[in-house]
């Protein structure tokens, strides 16, 4: 095993996750039931499973696809996503 690429990723991730829907949920939902253990396990669990799927279907589509056009294509997605937010947002700021 790669420790690196694992030291990597997992640091990634850490910091990716830090703050986000993820975690806002899980705090919701302790707060609300007051059993931060079968939270923690079914968080953990569809994370280990989205994780899993991604990881999967990276691998399938690379094989089809070059590496330098998912990049492009993510990062457009990426960038499409953030622009109807932004719009969003500027709506709510006018009404």
């Amino acid at each position: 095993m790669d420790w690196k690429l694992f030291a990597m990723a997992y640091g990634m991730l850490f910091l990716a996750e830090l703050g986000d829907k993820t975690q806002l949920a899980v705090f919701t939902l302790v707060t609300q039931y007051k059993s931060p253990i079968p939270i923690f396990l079914g968080a953990s669990a569809a994370l280990v499973t989205v994780t899993f799927l991604a990881a999967y279907f990276g691998e399938w589509i690379n094989k089809y696809v070059p590496t330098v056009y998912l990049q492009l294509g993510a990062g457009v997605i990426f960038i499409v996503i953030g622009i109807f937010v932004f719009k969003e947002a500027l709506g709510e700021l006018t009404v």
